[in-house]
């Protein structure tokens, strides 16, 4: 026994859920590091003692595959193949009470802002002149950066504030102390990342200050892409888009998640806006910013959703013709306040309307893929698989946009940025040559 007891701990983090989660789970890595115990991420040798799983308790799919990780953890420790199972993130601290009575096996559970209790567990320092710092787990020329927690919001149909509390914005020297930091580590590209972008600055600097964090993070040396998710578009601030045109390494990107166009759903999930504003907005950012790549997300099935708002969803795609297109079922949460209506849709209705809007959308990427044949674009190289090059154009994001298959005579090094012409396209892929 005692040569167990002597072993040096070695802990894996599993993340689960988004981007944000991730740089949760990359800043507790850069910790433990710090205070000299060894951790891995997502490790598959299973060499290690000790697991933390980061969880998501978004919607209903996401929960299943957290309690489904957390299962799998608590028999490995069963069987003794590991030592202690601690579980943080988003459904734990939503559900932590009633999980702890059903998962009694779980060591110890953390809620999403509990880091210091997380590092006291390994008689840990929380070190706080690391404040930036992580050990990444993506390759090492992109990285996340969370530039706030938390959302004010109140749509009708999200749990996020329940699990992240309100709008906090870091400021604004710490977030280019830590780019300046990435980039020193070979990080090419940086995709910001909030519940709420537009919000940014309001809680600490009494007003927006997006465009004043982009200029200063476009001033950080060696960043050549700088990329925008998750902007909301009430309210949304239009000197964002003058930045954006003005400065060579913020990528003409913006993801806006606009979950409908129908007003009656739009009301109904208080998103407050309506379709006639979204439809100014697009066109003042495709003013103001010429070939900027839209990105957005959708809910299918909506409680109340009629055939009418599906077809005015299709219509509205159809006009706008976005670049880029996600769509969800809609998932009944607990505590929200769309939780009070009836969700009355049933699951395959919501499976069928997701499928038919999507297709519309194919549609449209499969167009606007085949005009960027024979056009050049730098592209940054992310991966070599199966004997090809994967890469991306500053139109796309990692994991969830376009990719570009690169054929080339010489040998390419994921993270550096090639020229490419596009000789083939498909619904949302290209295929192109080095120039």
């Amino acid at each position: 026994m005692k040569s167990k007891t002597l072993k040096k701990d070695k802990v894996n983090i599993i993340t689960l859920g988004c981007s944000k989660n991730l740089v949760d789970s990359e800043v507790l890595s850069g910790q433990l590091s710090a205070n000299d115990i060894d951790v891995v991420h997502e490790n598959t040798k299973l060499d290690h003692n000790i697991v933390v799983v980061n969880t998501c308790g978004f919607i209903d799919k996401a929960k299943e595959e957290s309690i489904n990780t957390i299962l799998d953890q608590v028999e490995l420790k069963r069987r003794g193949k590991l030592d202690k199972v601690y579980v943080t993130g988003c459904l734990s601290e939503r559900y932590r009470g009633d999980l702890e009575a059903e998962m009694p096996e779980v060591d110890a559970w953390f809620g999403t802002m509990e880091l210091p209790l997380i590092l006291k567990k390994f008689e840990a320092d929380y070190k706080s002149e690391l404040v930036g710092e992580r050990l990444l787990s993506t390759p090492q020329h992109y990285a996340y950066m969370k530039i706030s927690e938390g959302c004010n919001r109140t749509c009708s149909f999200c749990a996020i504030p329940l699990m992240r509390g309100q709008h906090v914005s870091k400021p604004i020297e710490e977030l280019v102390a830590e780019a300046e930091s990435l980039v020193k580590k070979g990080v090419k590209e940086i995709m910001l990342i909030a519940q709420e972008l537009t919000y940014y600055g309001l809680d600490i600097y009494k007003k927006r200050e997006l465009p004043r964090l982009l200029n200063a993070l476009a001033d950080v040396k060696g960043l050549e892409w700088i990329r925008l998710h998750y902007a909301y578009p009430s309210k949304f601030p239009l000197e964002v888009l003058d930045v954006m045109r003005e400065r060579d390494n913020i990528c003409k990107y913006l993801d806006m998640p606009l979950q409908h166009a129908s007003n009656n759903m739009l009301k109904a999930m208080r998103r407050n806006i309506t379709r006639e504003e979204m439809t100014e907005l697009i066109q003042q950012i495709r003013e103001r910013v010429p070939g900027i790549c839209l990105r957005t997300t959708l809910i299918a099935g909506f409680p109340g959703e009629t055939e009418e708002d599906v077809e005015e969803l299709k219509d509205f795609l159809r006009e706008h013709r976005f670049d880029r297109v996600g769509i969800f079922n809609y998932s009944h949460e607990e505590n929200t306040s769309a939780y009070d209506l009836e969700d009355n849709i049933p699951a395959e209705v919501k499976a069928e309307r997701a499928q038919e809007v999507m297709e519309v959308q194919q549609e449209i990427s499969y167009e606007k893929n085949q005009e960027k044949i024979g056009k050049i674009f730098k592209v940054l190289i992310d991966k070599k698989e199966a004997g090809r090059y994967l890469g991306r154009t500053e139109f796309d994001s990692v994991e969830v946009d376009n990719e570009v298959v690169v054929h080339s005579s010489k040998k390419l090094t994921p993270g550096t940025f090639v020229q490419v012409k596009i000789t083939k396209a498909y619904d949302y892929d290209l295929e192109g040559e080095t120039v």
